[in-house]
């Protein structure tokens, strides 16, 4: 490097993950929200069809906020589709890329915050057909058009029916669990406001840490989080 020549930065693999998928669901017309990552519990779980004292709460390890009353760090970015949905009329088209917490311990597969990229569509039209083409062309897009999907019933409190997706790709030798999805549920359409008669939505959620370790070929998502600077040079 010549003298006083500064040397040039490099996009961290999650960002530049994240950003990719947000340009995707850009180019089909959602938009980009975000929202607080100290949530309450309202938005965190009730608004969401998961009551207090619900079993599904387990679901999630929570960072609960000592001396701070149903105060906690958001387990998921769904509640910020609870946020958008108070303050806009369908239809609806939102990415909420963000950090989430979970109270969990640490190994090569789980960190105790990790990346999330959740997705909301609500319009009279929306169907789960669309969401299925909409989530099969993003996994093209980001693992190539030789990637296999498959979709597993699943349970989440604020979908009905769920879904959980599994890809495969040709260097895989077993299905790689990817994302959750499924039809909002319509209590928490109604929750906020929104006539589930007329109106119907899909949202799925998967985590960006996950897919830039199957992009980039880590084994351990521990490495994203070390602070290398010979892994971010890389990119």
């Amino acid at each position: 490097m010549e003298s006083g020549q500064e040397k040039q930065g490099s996009m961290h693999p999650i960002s530049l993950v994240m950003g990719e998928i947000v340009r995707i669901f850009q180019e089909y017309g959602y938009q980009v929200a975000s929202g607080p990552e100290m949530e309450t519990a309202y938005y965190n779980f009730e608004a969401l069809n998961i009551p207090e004292g619900h079993p599904a709460q387990e679901m999630w390890d929570t960072f609960w906020i000592k001396g701070e009353k149903k105060k906690l760090m958001r387990t998921h970015t769904s509640p910020v589709q609870v946020r958008y949905m108070e303050k806009h009329k369908p239809p609806v088209r939102v990415v909420v890329p963000g950090k989430v917490f979970r109270n969990e311990a640490t190994d090569a597969t789980h960190e105790v915050q990790f990346h999330q990229i959740e997705g909301l569509c609500v319009a009279e039209d929306a169907t789960l057909a669309h969401m299925k083409g909409m989530l099969n062309m993003l996994l093209r897009r980001l693992f190539g058009d030789a990637v296999q999907v498959r979709y597993r019933p699943s349970f989440f409190p604020f979908t009905e029916p769920s879904l959980e997706v599994d890809m495969k790709r040709e260097s895989d030798t077993k299905w790689l669990e990817i994302l959750g999805c499924g039809m909002v549920h319509r209590q928490v359409l109604e929750r906020v406001g929104v006539d589930a008669q007329k109106y119907r939505g899909f949202a799925f959620g998967m985590g960006v840490d996950r897919i830039a370790m199957l992009r980039h070929g880590f084994d351990d998502i521990r490495t994203l989080y070390k602070g290398d600077l010979r892994l971010v040079t890389q990119f």
